[in-house]
């Protein structure tokens, strides 16, 4: 059972990102009446999803090893990187960018740096996801 949970984490990582960033947030800009109720919402979606992001990246570390062993599992030789880059990015966003595009500080500059590693965490989640799935053995 506990194999199956670093697989797991990286679906859950990977989809909370894909459902927040590509769904939740755009329909907020749609639906909502003025663009600053969706983007005060839009920052709560996001803020949520860092905690998502830090709590399967934390738990895909603490998989990565083998219980009393020295070397790391298969798949965290190959996907070890990633998690790191992915919750490093993840944080950058949160504290470092959300709140000069919540100040309205440079906000084309802001939005776009943000948006940009949005998506290099989308892609992190995504490449930890993929060599998950190519390590696994077939039941």
């Amino acid at each position: 059972m506990f194999d199956r949970l670093p697989f797991f984490f990286a679906a859950l990582w990977w989809g909370s990102l894909s459902a927040i960033g590509f769904v939740a947030v755009p329909l907020l800009f749609v639906h909502l009446p003025t663009p600053a109720m969706a983007g005060y919402m839009a920052a709560r979606l996001f803020a949520a999803q860092t905690w998502i992001s830090i709590a399967c990246c934390a738990l895909l570390l603490v998989f990565s090893k083998q219980k009393k062993a020295e070397k790391m599992r298969e798949w965290a030789q190959a996907a070890i990187g990633f998690v790191i880059a992915g919750l490093l990015l993840a944080l950058l966003v949160q504290y470092g960018v959300s709140p000069r595009i919540v100040a309205r500080e440079n906000l084309r500059l802001w939005h776009g740096v943000g948006t940009a590693m949005y998506a290099l965490q989308w892609i992190c989640a995504a490449l930890v996801l993929w060599r998950l799935a190519a390590s696994r053995k077939p039941a």
